[in-house]
């Protein structure tokens, strides 16, 4: 029987060692890395592009306290990035966001919004909404409009009559029989009379003297002045009395 005798010189086959193997994986690594950061540079690039444009808009050039008429040199063109989620007024309607009122305390370097701004009369911090219910007869044959300031008479059956500042926030549509709402701002605690003077129907809504500005506030704690006014009454802040010969029967 012969026996195989290995040669001499030959070593028996074995794997690769360790080092071998990571040394041939090493270029494929690195590959796939520079492949990667690639595609990175190339998402960035993609993303900068797409939000780096850039749009002018209106920001607060300075602090606009909440109910004030926003002027030219509150505004500032800014400009920024586009976002889906941020819609700010744009620089074109610079004109039309002049003049109009701050629904909220308005801080400088803020972008302004559409909500930031109202056309109407805004009710003052310690103001109420009271619904005066009047009759032709009752309301001046000047037409009322939202930002007047008007002073409204109490005339009781007996008794002097009183009157009320107030400003003018909406006015109603004319009923068929004449009647028409007319929403005034008062202070809070000048509210509840005016309710009951309203209830009465005892009252006549007179316009303020032309020395009132139309959108001044009515100052808190206005109350009505017992009696008639002076013959001559100045031009004063809402809060005066009502002018001689105001009340209505």
């Amino acid at each position: 029987m012969s026996v195989a005798v290995p040669e001499q010189g030959r070593g028996a086959p074995h794997a690769p060692g360790r080092n071998l193997r990571a040394r041939r994986r090493r270029p494929a690594v690195l590959a796939m890395a520079v492949a990667l950061i690639a595609a990175g540079g190339l998402g960035g690039a993609v993303l900068y592009n797409s939000t780096g444009q850039r749009v002018a808009v209106l920001a607060l050039a300075r602090d606009v306290p909440f109910g004030q008429v926003v002027t030219d040199a509150d505004l500032v063109v800014a400009r920024i990035a586009t976002d889906p989620a941020l819609k700010p007024v744009a620089a074109e309607g610079r004109q039309r966001a002049v003049g109009r009122r701050a629904t909220t305390d308005l801080r400088r370097g803020a972008l302004l919004l559409d909500a930031d701004l109202a056309q109407n009369l805004t009710v003052q911090p310690g103001q109420l909404v009271v619904g005066v219910s009047a009759k032709r007869t009752q309301l001046p044959a000047s037409r009322l409009q939202s930002g007047v300031a008007v002073v409204v008479v109490y005339t009781p059956d007996s008794g002097r009559p009183e009157s009320l500042s107030a400003l003018v926030v909406t006015i109603g549509r004319v009923d068929t029989d004449g009647s028409q709402v007319v929403d005034v701002a008062v202070a809070a605690a000048d509210a509840p009379r005016l309710a009951s003077w309203v209830a009465s129907g005892r009252i006549q809504v007179v316009l303020a003297p032309r020395g009132v500005p139309a959108g001044a506030p009515a100052p808190s704690g206005a109350g009505a002045a017992s009696g008639t006014a002076a013959p001559t009454a100045p031009a004063a802040a809402p809060g005066s009395a009502a002018p001689s010969g105001a009340g209505g029967g």
